[in-house]
């Protein structure tokens, strides 16, 4: 992995590609802050969770069992996706809403547990590695896919606050949903996260902390932005 991340930090040649790697649980507020960091700076976007959503996805169409390692590292491997700006397409099919959807998001969370799945990931995540630069969102982006980043930020907020936000994400595209219900998945998933074997959710060594639970998205995004620029500096 190590050569392959000195690949992407010399893309193009000897230019170094600017990586900012934002993890955290999930309805943390990462996802948004990301699109919008990367947006600010005119940097490429790579949302992993979107990936694992992808494998959980073609799993379930495909009648895979959950736990089938192999299988579903093979779908991984190979799997036939594209994004767009903030669409995601599978197989041609935009299916930027069905990955958000709660099965879905269930079931990624157990695929994600997987070594083989993880490993079967790793490139296709640092293929997006790319100038003029990088904001890489996910769970294990700056302490497994690129340790070096250049900013590592651990967003995390109150179960309460995940759960508001997750449950308002799921309204407001259409599906239904019960906030007692997202709040006992939203503490499972962490459970699961952190505990698994293979890149447990955790922040790295040398992260920023950033606890969204009463912060806007723009305040959120403004920190971010001053930690790159100072780390820049």
């Amino acid at each position: 992995m190590a050569n392959v991340f000195e690949n992407c930090l010399n893309y193009g040649g000897a230019l170094h590609v600017p990586v900012i790697t934002i993890d955290g649980p999930t309805a943390s507020g990462k996802g948004t802050v990301a699109q919008r960091v990367a947006r600010h700076l005119g940097f490429h976007l790579l949302d992993s969770g979107a990936l694992y959503r992808l494998v959980a996805l073609a799993g379930l169409r495909g009648g895979v069992a959950l736990d089938d390692e192999a299988s579903l590292a093979k779908l991984a491997a190979a799997l036939p996706c594209r994004f767009s700006g903030t669409a995601v397409f599978l197989d041609g099919e935009d299916v930027s809403d069905t990955i958000r959807a709660e099965d879905v998001g269930k079931a990624s969370s157990r695929v994600a547990a997987l070594p083989a799945v993880r490993e079967a990931l790793v490139e296709r995540q640092l293929r997006f590695c790319q100038q003029p630069g990088l904001v890489a969102d996910g769970r294990d982006m700056g302490t497994v896919i690129f340790p070096d980043a250049d900013l590592k930020v651990f967003l995390t907020a109150s179960v309460e606050a995940r759960a508001g936000r997750r449950y308002k994400q799921l309204i407001d595209k259409g599906f239904s949903a019960n906030i007692l219900d997202l709040r006992k998945d939203l503490e499972e998933r962490d459970a699961r996260d952190s505990q698994r074997a293979a890149a447990p959710l955790k922040p790295a060594p040398d992260a920023y902390l950033l606890d969204t639970s009463d912060l806007t998205i723009e305040e959120g995004v403004k920190q971010v932005l001053e930690w790159y620029r100072a780390a820049k500096a």
